[in-house]
């Protein structure tokens, strides 16, 4: 095979990667402007539908860490195959649903198989990739598709809903995983894992799946539904806490641990995914509820909602996959990850300030034009971050580990600024109020929660994260995969370990 085709089907390769992890944060959001519908056709109550959603985050969250580290050890092309056709199969069986248990089951498998799919594709484009500028390229490629499938989801949901029916959003996965498997199976290279060695760290991955599917399932249920002072909310919590100590204990003494505690010795990892909680929880706090002002408030439709998304979209797709890579490559990714932290906070801090008889392009649109240019620049870097101290052997960990941060981030992010918007509009209706103003109010104490969460992110970024440094020929400091490595009074990971 000539060079010339090696070098197109890598790329080839990429874009279907991409395309599977498009259809997987998709359906994190796709069926958020479907629920009305599926609520009428199924006669959910309002406590029942949450489970639509929170079925599929509590397997995506709990999952992810556990698929990232067994792609390593066998295969990541295999779990990435193997994932799709969980989630496809998954899919099909949510858009045949006729009740309220089988789509629910349903959406639990297709976490499952979302968590076994998209945990292994940043190792497995790290690998693809290993020239510091295509990585660069192909890593704001992923970056993209992953941070704008969420406003992406909300147009599609908005479009297939109205145009056909709510079961067309699942439907519509069936041929595209099925392509996108038939395509991943010729043109990824097989891969042989690095083996389970002295055997497989069972005790290990039952604790951080347990204690990560009891913590999500924690946070978007009793937390939401009884409150976070609530003695289930503070019991579960507890033993969701406990379970993490006891994993972590497990990794530190395991002689083949599944999530090897050194790859945590470099700050910009550990920075990174820190960071990542933090913005994603503001972020997709301010997709579900400005979502929600849109068409509680300015009377949007869905498809019209979705619409008004797309500037998000838009200006992340062509800052991650035009121009980030440059800017990170002449800056660094510290620098662009404290610039778009800069601009998620002035995009919240704006959308406080949305009155109940506001308008799109006054109001909407520049928290639009913030946020995506934010999310651009910010993403790619952190993800940058996270992959740069990993080693070869552990590129399915830190690629699960910064996925996983992002689910945790989200449903945090989401459970705490719901619950607290709707206790604040609650209080005010109670105070003789109208419905629309303590809506809105409530809707400003979120994003501006959120612009709080941006703020404290940005303070980790000052004080972990260490500036880069181009490493020179003949140096004896790993440049990491982008070409760049921490300062020299930092810790830096040994590659060799």
């Amino acid at each position: 095979m000539s060079s010339t085709l090696t070098e197109r089907n890598r790329w080839v390769a990429l874009y279907v990667l991409c395309v599977g992890m498009l259809m997987i944060v998709l359906d994190a959001t796709v069926v958020n402007v479907a629920l009305p519908s599926i609520q009428d056709d199924l006669g959910f109550s309002q406590s029942g539908l949450a489970w639509v959603v929170n079925a599929y985050l509590i397997a995506f969250g709990g999952l992810l860490l556990l698929a990232g580290r067994i792609g390593d050890l066998v295969s990541r092309k295999g779990i990435f195959l193997v994932g799709l056709g969980v989630f496809t199969a998954a899919s099909l069986l949510c858009g045949v649903a006729q009740s309220q248990g089988l789509l629910v089951g349903a959406r639990f498998l297709q976490g499952a198989g979302g968590a076994m799919t998209s945990a292994v594709i940043l190792g497995t484009i790290v690998t693809m990739f290993p020239e510091p500028r295509e990585q660069a390229k192909a890593i704001g490629v992923f970056a993209f598709v992953a941070s704008a499938g969420g406003a992406v989801g909300l147009l599609v949901g908005g479009v297939l809903t109205q145009a056909i029916s709510w079961h067309w959003i699942f439907f519509v996965n069936v041929p595209i995983g099925i392509a996108t498997a038939a395509l991943a199976g010729r043109l990824i290279d097989p891969d042989k894992g690095i083996g389970f060695g002295d055997g497989a760290d069972v005790p290990g991955a039952v604790f951080i799946t347990g204690s990560l599917m009891l913590g999500v399932y924690t946070i978007v249920e009793p937390a939401a539904e009884y409150g976070w002072g609530a003695d289930r909310t503070l019991a579960l919590g507890a033993l969701s806490l406990v379970l993490l100590a006891a994993f972590v204990a497990r990794e530190a003494t395991a002689r083949s641990p599944l999530v090897p505690l050194r790859i945590f010795r470099s700050r910009n990892v550990t920075g990174s995914n820190l960071i990542q909680v933090l913005s994603v929880a503001g972020m997709f706090g301010m997709f579900f509820l400005g979502a929600l002002y849109l068409q509680r408030i300015l009377d949007y439709d869905a498809l019209e909602t979705g619409l008004a998304f797309l500037p998000v979209t838009i200006l992340m797709g062509t800052l991650s996959v035009r121009y980030t890579d440059r800017l990170i490559m002449r800056f660094g990714a510290r620098t662009m990850v404290l610039g778009g932290l800069g601009l998620f906070m002035a995009a919240l801090a704006l959308f406080t300030r949305a009155p109940v008889d506001g308008d799109y392009v006054s109001h909407v649109l520049p928290v639009m034009g913030l946020l995506g240019t934010g999310a651009g620049l910010c993403f790619p870097a952190l993800m940058t971050l996270a992959m740069s101290g990993a080693t070869p052997s552990d590129a399915g960990l830190a690629s699960g580990l910064i996925n996983t941060t992002a689910q945790v981030g989200g449903a945090l992010g989401l459970a705490v600024l719901a619950t607290l918007s709707a206790s604040r509009s609650n209080e005010l209706i109670g105070d003789g109020k109208s419905t629309a103003a303590a809506l809105t109010s409530g809707y400003h104490l979120a994003f501006g929660i959120g612009a709080a969460l941006a703020a404290v992110a940005f303070a980790v970024a000052i004080t972990v994260l260490k500036p880069e440094r181009r490493a020179k020929k003949g140096s004896e400091v790993d440049p990491g995969p982008w070409g760049l490595a921490e300062e020299p009074n930092e810790q830096v990971v040994d590659n060799a370990a």
